[in-house]
This record gives C-alpha cells, sequence and structure tokens, in this order.
C-alpha cells in the first residue's frame, strides 16, 4: 500500500533528525551499535510490505568473486539490474556473434534468490559495438542496414531473456536537457521514429513484458521531463507499447533534492503508465562528513517517499549499493560516497533513512 502524504511527511522529518543524531562513527559509515532502527529486516523485506521492489545494479564481476558483495545483494533486494553485461558492446562484440554468459550467470542467481530482472538497455548512444560504431562513420554500415541491425539485435536480446527478465529499458537517454532529441548515431541515421520502432519490436519478441523509457534529469518538471512525458503520450497515441518511464535519480547533494518529485511521477502515473526510480544514488565532492551523508540520506528519502505516494509507483533501484564499486568517481572526478554502505559494507545514514521510511510506511498499511 501506499503510504498517505501526512505518514510520508512525518517519516521523513524523522529520517532527516535520525541522520543528525546518528553517532559520529555511524554517520561516516562505520559500524556502531547505536543503530537509529535495529537491522533485523533489510531493505528487500520492509519493501515489499508496501508492494514495492526494492533493487540494485549488479557488477557481475564482484558477484562472481566477492562473497560479501553477492550475498548482500541476495539479501537486501528484491530486484536486480546489470549494470553493463547486456548492453550491446558486450553481448554482440564481434557481429553475428551473440555471448550472453554474463547476463545469463546474473538471470540464474536472480531465479535462485527470487529476484525480479530489469533488463538494461537496448537501445543506447553508448557502449555500442566498435564494429556498429565504425561501419556507420565509415559508410559500410547504410542506414537502411543499421535499421535492419538495429531490429535483430532488439528481438535476439528480447527472445533470449523471454520469460526471465521483467521489464526493459527499451531506448535509454534519448533526449538532451532542453528537450530536444539527442543527435545520436540512431537519430542522425534513422530519424526520430527509431524510438516507436525499438518498442514495436520489442513487444514483437516478447508481448508479455513490461516496457520502459529510461532517462537521467527528469525527476523535476521542465523541458527534458516534459519531452519525455510528450513522448510517450505520442507513443500511446500511434498504438505503440509502452508500459511505464525509469526515472535514473542520480543526484548530487551540492544540488536541493526535486520537490516536484513526487508531482512528476503522478502525472505519468495518472496517463496509467508505470513509473520507477531506476538508477538512484547521491553522490557528493569528497570527502565526505557528517552533513553531506545527511544531505544524501535526505535525497534517497525524497526518491523512496515520491515513489511510496504514487500509486503507479512499482520500483526503486540503486545503481550500485556499496561505495567499494560504484561508478561515481571514475567520471564526476573529486566525488563519490554516492551509495548507501560505504567500502566496507557498513551501513551509512542513507541506508538508515530508508529502512526508516520504509519501516514507517510498513506500519500504516
Amino acid at each position: 500500500m501506499k503510504v498517505p502524504r501526512a505518514v510520508a511527511a512525518v517519516a521523513g522529518a524523522l529520517a532527516v533528525l535520525v541522520a543528525f543524531v546518528l553517532p559520529a562513527d555511524a554517520q561516516t559509515g562505520s559500524s556502531s551499535s547505536k543503530s537509529p532502527v535495529p537491522i533485523t529486516q533489510t531493505l528487500r523485506v520492509l519493501a515489499q510490505r508496501d508492494d514495492l521492489f526494492f533493487g540494485t545494479a549488479v557488477d557481475t564481476t564482484a558477484l562472481a568473486n566477492e562473497p560479501t558483495y553477492r550475498d548482500r545483494v541476495a539479501s537486501e533486494f528484491s530486484s536486480v539490474t546489470p549494470e553493463n553485461v547486456m548492453k550491446w558492446q558486450l553481448v554482440e562484440p564481434v557481429q553475428g556473434q551473440l555471448d550472453f554468459a554474463a547476463a545469463d550467470t546474473l538471470v540464474s542467481f536472480a531465479k535462485a534468490n527470487h529476484q525480479r530482472v530489469r533488463g538494461h538497455t537496448l537501445v543506447w548512444h553508448n557502449q555500442l559495438p566498435g564494429w556498429l560504431t565504425t561501419g556507420v562513420a565509415n559508410g559500410t554500415i547504410t542506414p537502411d542496414q543499421l535499421r535492419q541491425i538495429l531490429r535483430q539485435h532488439i528481438i535476439d536480446e528480447v527472445t533470449h531473456f523471454k520469460g526471465s527478465v521483467a521489464q526493459w529499458d527499451v531506448v535509454n537517454e534519448a533526449f538532451n536537457e532542453d528537450g530536444t532529441l539527442r543527435s545520436s548515431i540512431w537519430l542522425q541515421n534513422l530519424g526520430p521514429g527509431y524510438i516507436a520502432d525499438a518498442f514495436r519490436w520489442a513487444h514483437q519478441a516478447d508481448p508479455r513484458v513490461k516496457l520502459f523509457y529510461n532517462d537521467f534529469n527528469l525527476e523535476s518538471i521542465g523541458p527534458k521531463s516534459n519531452a519525455a512525458f510528450a513522448l510517450v503520450q505520442q507513443l500511446r497515441g500511434e498504438g505503440v507499447r509502452i508500459d511505464g518511464v525509469g526515472f535514473q535519480g542520480h543526484l548530487a547533494v551540492q544540488f536541493p533534492a526535486p520537490g516536484d518529485l513526487q508531482e512528476n511521477l503522478k502525472r505519468f502515473s495518472d496517463l496509467g503508465l508505470l513509473t520507477e526510480l531506476t538508477e538512484a544514488d547521491a553522490r557528493m565532492v569528497l570527502p565526505a562528513d557528517a552533513t553531506k551523508l545527511a544531505a544524501s540520506a535526505d535525497a534517497y528519502r525524497v526518491m523512496l517517499d515520491a515513489c511510496l505516494l504514487t500509486r503507479r509507483c512499482t520500483g526503486v533501484t540503486v545503481w550500485g549499493f556499496t561505495d567499494l564499486h560504484s561508478w561515481v568517481p571514475g567520471v564526476f572526478n573529486g566525488q563519490g560516497a554516492a551509495d548507501i554502505l560505504d567500502e566496507n559494507f557498513q551501513p551509512k545514514p542513507a541506508y538508515n533513512a530508508l529502512r526508516t521510511e520504509l519501516v514507517l510506511a510498513g506500519e500504516d498499511d
């Protein structure tokens, strides 16, 4: 069940208070016997009381080699998203030679642990195989051939995981910040119709899987989220199957948390679409300190509360859960500490804030 707005407001106040009254060792992510909420139930268990999937992106190398990482993925999360191993660059490094081995291993792990799998991603402008980008650049792959290659890629991958993947991020990050379409290899060669085609082909390959558009910086109402809103309206008006929109949720504590996130989710929900926070994290300029960690906890709380308050918001996925394997330092110079567990897999204020929100939400059922 979704919690009423009043309960969420109380929960938010408590979460912020908890972040500031924790002892110093707990605020920096170290273990402490004085946890604000006894850690007797995982995020996975608590979220299930609200019919909510709580997920994480998974580093499959860490999953294979690190027992602690593997145990936490299994216990804390009811949904998993492959961080990389379903992207085109890895599944077809040589044209016509498909390699799903790493992705199959993750799917098997998820099945063994009764977890949902989100497929990520079918159409993106990044992490494309070299043979594809080179062929387009030198003209050996024509636009007509590119369209057929894209169609075959979508059908091959969706068919391979049919019945095992619950949701697909069909098209990922197609918009610029001003709401115009990104000048990608797809737009330049296939025109804007590639988006509708991608959804049609994915639906053809698996009529039962849920199909999502996924993007970053959609959290606030503005040009980019308005463009996404117009896109889903257009697709539905054309009879194209689209089931939901993924709001990535890559936040940074040096900027205000999106105060209109719940209002934004609601307008998509009112169209009959599912919504999810698909890649949530909250980075900071290093070094971390108590104030920044409290702000990160508040950012996570804002995202979770917005989902809890939205009728058709079905899940929150964090983009990695431990700072040991965070993508942030490699992309944002001088930033990090974006995850809910520290490098030693100890809970940070963000983890405790999420637990507090879910405990209070569950008590309202």
